[in-house]
């Protein structure tokens, strides 16, 4: 014994700190609870990115161990499947660590589902080790979940899974899914499709998923459809785990092609407009107020920019912007611009580039005008 030390009592830093064969220096080993914990984040943990801006460590919390439960994957009791949530949100992701491997697992058959109104990816994070993480439970979700419960139903929707799969939100609750299939097969057949519904009222939720038989359109469709105006509601189409993907140069000839061809079918879809057929002339409004016609100069700069702006769509034969009366006196279209084109091919494409799109901060609303009253110089309408 080393002089003037205390004598050891037996037993008695054992009984704190239980020993194991090989301690280093007699220092307390971690609580097995804790190493198995470390041991096993790898695989507890899942990758969820694509989120909001507005997503908090709690809302995805709850989100995920409500979604748990709804299609089954909780295997390790009653209570929450997640403990821990880790959200970078600066580039939108987060960490998610669930109870067990298994439920983890269970977790990654989540990926598409619709959190905040978009859809999120969920993945492995970069330091889950397959070889390790076989050793410690299921790798692959239990095949019976009720993945219907939470709005996903990859084998009901015909090959609706891959990198090419889109989501498409945003859509009016009165859309029909024949509507729906006409509006995105004008780029060509679908190989999946599936409008998801409310189980128990069978109502549209808003969104739809599908899947291009020709992979080669999935970009197009997606930039042609994205932002369109569908009565109250705008389109979000994007793929559903990859984000939205620019068409590449060669594709611009095609796209504009695609926006040419949905252009009557974005109309027909619009309240109200069933039946209407489309004319030659143009009614934009919410593009110019009453106050920037008064002057000479401001307006003319207005006509130009209209001539220039608006010619991009066909050949504009005339631009008509009525101005108000130096009396006073009330004068009907103030406020409104009128495009007559030489077709209704041009007509057409000019409303659907021109709908929705921003004017000063306004959002200008392109409808077709009649001819007769436009050739009257009535623009009341």
């Amino acid at each position: 014994m080393v002089p003037g030390a205390a004598p050891a009592i037996p037993g008695m830093f054992q009984n704190i700190f239980p020993l194991a064969s090989g301690q280093f220096g007699g220092l307390p080993v971690m609580p097995v609870q804790a190493m198995t914990q470390q041991a096993t984040r790898h695989a507890r943990r899942v990758y969820v990115g694509g989120l909001s801006p507005s997503a908090n460590e709690q809302t995805v919390a709850t989100f995920f161990s409500h979604v748990m439960a709804a299609i089954g994957g909780n295997t390790a009791g009653p209570g929450d499947a997640v403990v821990n949530v880790y959200i970078n949100h600066e580039k939108k992701f987060a960490f998610v660590e669930m109870r067990s491997v298994e439920e983890a697992s269970n977790a990654m058959s989540l990926d598409g589902i619709i959190f905040e109104g978009a859809p999120v990816k969920v993945r492995r994070p970069s330091d889950y080790n397959p070889s390790l993480a076989a050793a410690l439970g299921p790798s692959q979700p239990n095949p019976n979940l009720n993945l219907a419960a939470v709005g996903l139903t990859p084998g009901s929707a015909g090959g609706l899974e891959g990198p090419d799969r889109i989501f498409v939100g945003g859509l009016p609750y009165y859309f029909t899914e024949a509507q729906v299939r006409e509006l995105l097969e004008s780029f060509g057949a679908l190989r999946g499709f599936d409008l998801v519904k409310d189980r128990e009222t069978g109502n549209s939720k808003g969104y739809a998923f599908c899947v291009y038989q020709d992979l080669s359109v999935t970009d197009i469709a997606c930039a042609a459809l994205n932002g369109i105006k569908m009565g109250d509601k705008t389109l979000t189409v994007r793929r559903a785990n990859q984000g939205q993907i620019q068409p590449n140069p060669e594709q611009e000839s095609v796209l504009l092609h695609a926006q040419q061809q949905i252009a009557l079918q974005r109309m027909m879809l619009q309240p109200g407009a069933i039946g209407t057929p489309p004319t030659k002339v143009l009614s934009l409004t919410q593009v110019v107020t009453e106050e920037e016609l008064v002057n000479d100069e401001d307006y003319e700069d207005i006509m130009e920019d209209m001539k220039i702006e608006c010619g991009k769509f066909g050949s504009l034969v005339n631009v008509v912007i009525p101005r108000p009366n130096p009396n006073g006196e009330p004068v009907a279209g103030v406020g409104k611009v009128f495009l007559e084109y030489a077709d209704t091919e041009s007509s057409t494409k000019a409303r659907a580039g021109l709908n929705g799109r921003k004017f000063g901060g306004n959002q200008v609303v392109a409808s077709f005008y009649p001819e007769d009253k436009f050739n009257e110089g009535v623009y009341d309408g």
